[in-house]
């Protein structure tokens, strides 16, 4: 059992002027996207497991390779994040399904040596879907410089039959961040540090 993939699509941007200040060095933001059949597609199914098994690592292999080519290598990632889009004639647990399992998710975070968990978005739309990759730090999830989200549209994607499987990255943060960290308000607020509810 293999995804049956019907196109790849490649985004990249490449940031020279952001706040009306130039971006030194300038900031890229990039994703690669799978459209792919959806397997469970018009109709319940129960288990969900066989496709997720078998789809997971095959689609994070690739997408992480492609990743890494466009980057130049893993280290030159700084913020990474995942996303999925199911079209109409499916379930927001099919798009879920394929992205949340480590077996898609760690070939991404294993290559850029990240600590942190994947970013993500699970939604449903037709063609043209506003596909949304919220990207963080993949070593510290209060950087607030790396909180980002890319955002582009395959317009002839998802059909109704199919699931949109993307993986996002970013050299950097913000060029001119300046709104702190999580860290600073945890600390003015007099809370404890490791405070897991406050973003």
């Amino acid at each position: 059992m293999r995804p049956e993939i019907r196109k790849l699509v490649t985004y990249d941007e490449e940031i020279l002027i952001e706040g009306f200040r130039p971006a030194t060095p300038p900031w890229r933001c990039f994703a690669v996207a799978a459209v792919l059949r959806n397997p469970w597609a018009g109709r319940y199914v129960e288990d969900l497991k066989p496709e997720i098994h078998a789809f997971g690592p095959e689609l994070g292999a690739l997408l992480t390779e492609r990743m890494i080519t466009l980057a130049g290598s893993g280290a030159a990632i700084e913020a990474y994040g995942k996303a999925a889009v199911v079209g109409l004639n499916g379930e927001i647990e099919h798009a879920s399904g394929l992205i949340h399992t480590l077996r898609f998710g760690n070939h991404f975070r294993e290559a850029v040596g990240a600590k942190s968990y994947l970013a993500f978005t699970n939604t449903r739309g037709g063609a043209n879907a506003p596909l949304m990759v919220p990207l963080m730090d993949k070593n510290d999830a209060g950087r607030r410089s790396h909180y980002l989200t890319i955002q582009f549209a395959i317009p002839d994607a998802p059909r109704d039959d199919e699931i949109v499987v993307v993986l996002g990255a970013s050299t950097g943060g913000r060029p001119h961040h300046r709104i702190g960290d999580r860290y600073q308000d945890l600390k003015d607020l007099g809370h404890d540090l490791d405070n897991p509810a406050a973003v």
